[in-house]
């Protein structure tokens, strides 16, 4: 790589990293903060509070989640992610102004809209148009801009609400994400697309192949149950900590940043694992861990030793659990229809995490309190990593691969 290629990477990889930092740490982990000045206000229940992102995810994804994909091929990744950033950053200011339950529906369409467009979609793209050989280490780094940007905004939400109210201090977290990411997004080159031809011959087949394999189904029942442990758990926890147990707004903060806090360790932890163990086990491990700290959440009375507790399981689960899907998904179907398996996986996975934190809250109003609601989340956890159990190992997975490529007409 030259120079003006290496300079032109490194931009490429903190761009991304801004716009991850942004419209999904400061974003997506944003606005679960602000859930319970809602239910206060409004009266809004549980339920209407965490519809709004279930309704706009439901909407966007399948309609948007492939249109935006073929849009960044064929268009380039920077001014799709300049569109997503300003919608990202607007729907936050809109939702700061929200006293109607048909506004608040239009400001998380467009937050969703936002993060399809200014997320990782276009990030990974970006990203790699600029790295191949090095292409797994650009995008840590990039997806670093997570975990770093939600631990921060709990204790800057709780920092703003103070001086300026709940309202404020959204509509300045609003400000900051375009003010943080627009300008990197800007300035960045694009890079050139590259050829994915020779590798899809040499990497595992057709994506109609792949579709009538039974790992393709177990890996996406495995990770949709997972991800809405993780989403139902991460949507109601400010609700949980605030209103239920009547924590102060500062004490919320902290275990929340420190949930985040913790997944920074645990993303660099899992990914070193998962490039020396087996890659179906470093999965299995991070789905039981997540089905392992909900229960924490449910027992311990009065005192705080279970949600630190908590905090520190769930934040090695929540760093490993995005990293580990598409590095699961390339070992066992190849990395020449990595995309196409992802876009598949992902809008799935969107499906479950927009509907489980609704469903939970449909529980607490029903019942009063979060115990069937986290019961049903490690429940979903443990069949996720029921399915992921039942994965074939990386030996069988590679001497299929072998055999399709020897003999392509078989497919």
């Amino acid at each position: 790589m030259n120079d003006r290629d290496r300079s032109g990477g490194v931009l490429a990889t903190a761009t991304a990293f801004a716009a991850l930092f942004s419209v999904v740490g400061l974003a997506l982990y944003g606005l679960p903060l602000y859930y319970d000045f809602m239910v206060r206000e409004f009266g809004w229940s549980r339920t209407m509070v965490t519809s709004g992102n279930a309704i706009s995810k439901l909407v966007v994804g399948p309609l948007f989640g492939f249109a935006a994909g073929w849009i960044v091929d064929r268009a380039g990744p920077r001014r799709v992610m300049m569109a997503g950033i300003v919608m990202a950053g607007g729907a936050l200011v809109g939702l700061s102004a929200v006293s109607a339950v048909w506004s608040f529906y239009v400001f998380y369409f467009f937050n969703a809209l936002g993060y399809v467009c200014g997320g990782p979609l276009p990030c990974q793209v970006l990203v790699s148009r600029w790295f191949d050989r090095t292409r797994g280490k650009a995008m840590g780094i990039a997806y670093l801009g997570i975990g770093i940007g939600g631990a921060i905004v709990p204790l800057l939400a709780a920092w703003l609400t103070a001086r300026l109210g709940w309202r404020g201090s959204l509509q300045m977290v609003g400000v900051l994400i375009v003010a943080i990411a627009l300008p990197m997004a800007y300035l960045v080159r694009e890079g050139e697309p590259r050829d994915a031809r020779t590798r899809e011959r040499t990497s595992g087949g057709s994506i109609g192949a792949i579709l009538r394999t039974p790992a393709f189904y177990l890996l996406a029942l495995g990770s949709m149950c997972s991800i809405a442990a993780v989403g139902g758990t991460n949507q109601h926890l400010k609700l949980f900590l605030s209103l239920d147990r009547e924590y102060s707004q500062a004490d919320a903060a902290r275990i929340i940043s420190l949930v985040l806090a913790v997944s920074i360790a645990g993303r660099l932890l899992m990914g070193w694992l998962a490039d020396r163990l087996s890659r179906r086990s470093v999965m299995l491990a991070i789905y039981l861990l997540v089905a392992a700290a909900i229960p924490l959440l449910l027992v311990g009375g009065g005192s705080t030793w279970n949600v630190y507790l908590f905090a520190l399981i769930f934040g090695v689960g929540l760093g490993g659990e995005y990293l580990i899907i598409p590095l699961m998904a390339g070992e066992l179907f190849g990395v020449g229809v990595l995309g196409r398996v992802m876009g598949i996986i992902l809008t799935a996975d969107g499906v479950a995490e927009a509907t489980a934190p609704m469903f939970v809250g449909y529980l607490h109003d029903r019942t009063g309190s979060y115990n069937l609601g986290f019961s049903v989340l490690v429940g979903a956890a443990l069949v996720g990593a029921g399915a992921i159990a039942s994965l074939p190992s990386a030996r069988r997975t590679g001497a299929a691969r072998q055999a399709r490529v020897a003999n392509p007409q078989s497919l």
